[in-house]
């Protein structure tokens, strides 16, 4: 009452937070509830019953992404990727499915923290996640693939909704099977989270493909026979001993040779050859040129950073002789992987760090 102790008007995030919330809120109503005080209630006009919209300012549920409109990302994506037997980088395939669907102006608007960043990619990440665990799309080193198993769910469930909640479903079974040490987070069956959450499950997937991006940028900018020493100190840290690197000019079709012990009495010679074209696979006909060097007591190591074909790479498989492909995510792989038994004339070749993000799901990552 007015005469007693006056009471204390509440702070304005918990006014917000309930708002945020997406509950039906009327004036009276928090009165009642006493989160106002009687005496700060308007008497005279009383604000209609209405669903109050969150700010922007806020966190903003993603309800309004149903099940049949994830269903449809993803089948979408999974089309794109099928044309694709190699798989397509992620930014690739987002942007294509972006281009083949009619967005909705919320999937257009961007978030109200980053301006600059639009909603779609991460809501097509986030649909993703099931589909993942489901064992029917791939997601490795940045490259995005569907598998045998993803083209034939396309297959059995045309309807965009079914679709995505079987791979819902199977995402629950993959999930209890796992060791119990966090709540875990999939796309759920549609909707019913926060950008919070959906930020915080693509966040991490990005920073790494963003990464090893630019690694393998900067890799493919430097001189190429500094990319023959690069090649070189990694295979000094796994343990060989490269007794031969190509100068410059021509090399007969070598740039290095290395052994298992510094005299090459035990194990057999390795033969390398290095390709510095980040934008360009090599092709059969240097393959061929390559393997005709190597002998049968010999191990091939054919470094590409752009890659090779599908159908290289399975001519190549099929060769009686003992090779080695190694493409530039590979390359990268290693790299990291035997780091700290580089001396530091290699590091500095290639010198990256490791940078630590909070994965409270790491199990569903």
């Amino acid at each position: 009452m007015l005469g007693s102790t006056p009471t204390q008007e509440p702070e304005q995030s918990e006014v917000l937070g309930q708002i945020a919330s997406g509950l039906l809120i009327r004036m009276d109503d928090l009165v009642a509830s006493g989160v106002l005080p009687v005496a700060t209630a308007p008497a005279a006009q009383k604000p209609p019953r209405q669903q109050l919209q969150p700010s922007d300012g806020l966190l903003r549920s993603v309800a309004e992404i149903t099940a049949r409109r994830q269903g449809e990302m993803v089948q979408m994506l999974f089309g794109v990727l099928q044309a694709e037997p190699e798989g397509l980088q992620a930014k690739t395939a987002i942007a294509r499915v972006a281009d083949a669907m009619e967005l909705t102006d919320f999937e257009k608007s961007t978030f109200p923290k980053s301006p600059g960043e639009t909603r779609f990619p991460k809501l097509l990440r986030f649909s993703t996640i099931n589909s993942v665990k489901a064992g029917w799309m791939r997601k490795k080193s940045g490259i995005w693939s569907v598998t045998a198993e993803g083209a034939q769910a396309l297959k059995d469930f045309p309807d965009p909704e079914a679709f995505f909640k079987e791979s819902g479903r199977l995402y629950k079974e993959w999930k209890a099977e796992q060791p119990d040490d966090g709540d875990g987070q999939g796309a759920g069956e549609g909707g019913g989270g926060t950008e919070k959450g959906l930020i915080a499950a693509t966040t991490l997937e990005e920073a790494a493909e963003s990464a090893r991006s630019d690694i393998l940028e900067y890799v493919g900018s430097i001189n190429p026979y500094k990319f023959q020493d690069l090649v070189g100190k990694l295979l000094e840290a796994m343990g060989y001993h490269v007794v031969w690197i190509a100068p410059k000019g021509k090399d007969g079709g070598l740039d290095l040779l290395a052994q298992s012990d510094p005299l090459g009495v035990h194990g057999p010679r390795i033969k390398g050859q290095v390709k510095r074209r980040p934008d360009s696979k090599t092709n059969e006909d240097e393959l061929r040129s390559f393997l005709s060097l190597v002998e049968t007591t010999d191990v091939g190591v054919f470094i590409s950073l752009g890659g090779l074909s599908f159908n290289d790479k399975e001519k190549a498989r099929r060769t009686p002789r003992r090779l080695t492909l190694i493409d530039g995510d590979t390359l990268l792989d290693l790299w990291v992987e035997h780091f700290d038994k580089l001396d530091e004339e290699g590091r500095q070749l290639l010198p990256v760090k490791a940078v630590h993000f909070l994965d409270l799901d790491a199990d569903a990552a």
